[in-house]
């Protein structure tokens, strides 16, 4: 696990940049790599890298990392961030084709696979959390990649440099803005969008203008020959997991446990979250027969908190007593929350989506006071396996009685702001440099699209009719856990902690998606409405009933573990006097949510996240 940077010049130009401004944009990331630092310079194209030591924690994976054919020429460099599951697997293909290793380090593998079959057919053939950048000099090329389900993030920009064009990347926006020719300009109409989605990309558009998000799954080759830098765009194949997924309905145990053991494999002290809901709590149950003395953390609002409190607490502490493994609390009070989320916004240069942000980093930064460095996370269960039941019923109801657009409807399922209310609520001038959200329904329109066709194709490819309500989940799928994947990456690695997923797996979604609806979710109606015996996450609930208390596997699903819309009101002030709220908001709606925070909570929390990032310009 690692933070990557690189600039690249077309037309052969050199990079101006000394070496104390690259490693000043390095080190910006030093919380994502504090065992080592590496940088090389090309000519046209300068890499740097940050290494937190996972895997092999011995000099020889020192990045970047060079390469040689086996004539001896250079053949290419890589910066890497990331985890490699298949890394036998993929060696022993390697050594069939006559390839040689010098290292245990899955850094050398992903390079080899690189140099022997190419960069965009070595993303689709390792199983794993990436994101890369490949440089060949041969071809004058150089390719970003970032890992099919989103865990692990790669944005960029594009600068002009005396006429000519400049790419500069980076793990994070913080160290791109550190670039000396980047400016820290607001976009509207991403930003609209956060206020509505409470996500911090739109598409390919960031929060700041002119910075772009590499798309879970693709694949960006820049040719380095021209002045213009032209970039060409392929997405990652993921067929082979498809084509060899196990579709045996009752398989789901043997699938998320193979998936457990080998997002085990580190060669440092690994733990668990644990927040007592029955993914974490599957992990844990996997987890604990291939670790010695298994260490499980849970965080929340302390129970003296009374109705705030949080029940994960308790949950958590059932399940731990029950699998006999070793658990520590991390409690984040509301003095902790309220100094803790401006600092975060301010290290991370970006709003938070999720109030779980502050708690998953706490517990990061203690389960790190006690050595860790991995941290297995449940992320990735309610999207493969259908979890929410509110958003699913209100899908199906879609499906059987709506009439609006697919991707309007899921838009305006899930908003915080509503498009509705923006007219009033913004004003003009910003509404219109939004484009009055045109392109963040065009956006939701054009995705519901492009995953009904992935799941038509999927479902033809068994030989089955495709339940309509099976596009919503993938829908959730591409929106909804990259926003959750992103949260665990920026909190856990703030503290230099790799959060790693094991239900958010290729081979684990490609079993999921072989399932019947029946196996995920069912619904129950009767003339008064939705039954009780409305069921979610079904396979997942058979697979565990056995290794897990009966409370854990009925246990509905909990958002958020922080009472955040009574804290949300200690951010009044900033919402008051922001400068940057002012350019957005009208005065009326500002004094509003002001002076009614807690009521008005969903107004409240973007408005007081972008309060907060506004004082970062």
């Amino acid at each position: 696990m690692c933070g990557i940077i690189g600039i690249a010049r077309g037309a052969g130009a050199p990079v101006t940049l000394s070496d104390a401004q690259v490693v000043a944009m390095r080190d910006r990331m030093i919380h994502r790599g504090p065992d080592d630092a590496g940088m090389v310079r090309l000519g046209s194209v300068v890499l740097a890298h940050r290494r937190l030591s996972v895997i092999d924690p011995t000099p020889a994976g020192h990045q970047p990392m060079s390469f040689a054919d086996r004539g001896g020429s250079e053949s290419g460099w890589l910066v890497y961030n990331g985890e490699i599951y298949n890394d036998a697997e993929l060696r022993g293909d390697l050594s069939r084709e006559g390839v040689a290793f010098a290292t245990s380090c899955d850094t050398e593998t992903l390079g080899r696979c690189c140099e022997q079959w190419g960069p965009a057919v070595a993303a689709a053939r390792v199983r794993g959390m990436f994101a890369f950048a490949w440089y060949d000099p041969r071809a004058g090329a150089l390719t970003l990649a970032r890992d099919p389900i989103g865990i692990k993030p790669l944005y960029y920009t594009m600068l002009s440099v005396a006429g000519i064009s400049e790419l500069v990347f980076a793990s994070e926006i913080g160290a791109i803005l550190a670039h000396p020719g980047v400016r820290a300009v607001p976009d509207p109409v991403t930003v609209s969008a956060y206020l509505t989605t409470i996500r911090t990309t739109l598409g390919p558009r960031t929060l700041y203008e002119g910075i772009r998000v590499v798309r879970p799954g693709q694949v960006l080759t820049f040719d380095l020959r021209t002045a213009s830098l032209p970039a060409a765009h392929a997405a990652i194949d993921t067929s082979r997991w498809s084509a060899n997924a196990d579709r045996e309905t009752d398989a789901t145990e043997r699938v998320i446990r193979e998936s457990v053991r080998v997002h085990l494999r580190a060669d440092v002290p690994t733990c668990a979250l644990l927040s007592g809901g029955l993914d974490s709590s599957i992990v844990v149950s996997a987890a604990r027969w291939d670790v010695g003395v298994l260490r499980t953390y849970c965080s929340g609002a302390p129970e003296d908190e009374g109705a705030c409190g949080s029940e994960d607490f308790a949950f958590a502490r059932l399940v731990a007593s029950r699998l006999g493994v070793v658990h520590t609390e991390a409690p984040v009070t509301r003095r902790m929350f309220k100094e803790r989320w401006p600092a975060m916004v301010a290290r991370m240069r970006m709003p938070m989506g999720t109030p779980n942000e502050v708690a998953i980093n706490e517990v990061a930064r203690t389960l790190r006071a006690d050595g860790h460095v991995v941290a297995l996370s449940g992320e990735g269960a309610d999207e493969f396996f259908a979890g929410y039941d509110t958003p699913l019923s209100m899908a199906l109801f879609h499906v059987e009685e709506g009439d609006l657009d697919p991707g309007v409807f899921q838009l305006n399922a899930a908003a915080w702001i509503t498009l509705k209310a923006k007219p009033s609520l913004l004003n003009p001038g910003w509404w219109s440099s939004a484009e009055r959200d045109e392109e963040l329904v065009a956006s939701y329109r054009s995705e519901f699209v492009a995953v009904s066709d992935e799941a038509a194709s999927d479902a033809e490819s068994r030989g089955r009719t495709l339940d309509p309500l099976e596009r919503h989940i993938r829908f959730q799928q591409r929106i909804n856990l990259v926003g959750l994947l992103q949260r665990l990456d920026s909190a856990t690695m703030l503290e230099s902690v790799e959060g790693r997923t094991p239900l958010a797996d290729v081979v684990v979604r490609a079993h999921a998606w072989s399932l019947p609806m029946a196996r995920k979710f069912t619904e129950t109606r009767t003339a008064t409405g939705v039954s009780p015996l409305t069921r979610t996450k079904i396979a997942l609930r058979e697979a565990f009933a056995d290794a897990l208390p009966p409370e854990i596997v009925e246990r509905k699903k909990a958002s958020f573990p922080l009472p955040f819309q009574a804290w949300v009101s200690d951010q009044s002030e900033s919402i008051r006097r922001s400068a940057f709220l002012r350019e957005i908001f009208t005065d009326a709606a500002i004094l509003t949510v002001a002076e009614r925070p807690t009521e008005l909570w969903s107004l409240a929390w973007p408005m007081a996240n972008l309060a907060i990032w506004g004082e970062t310009m």
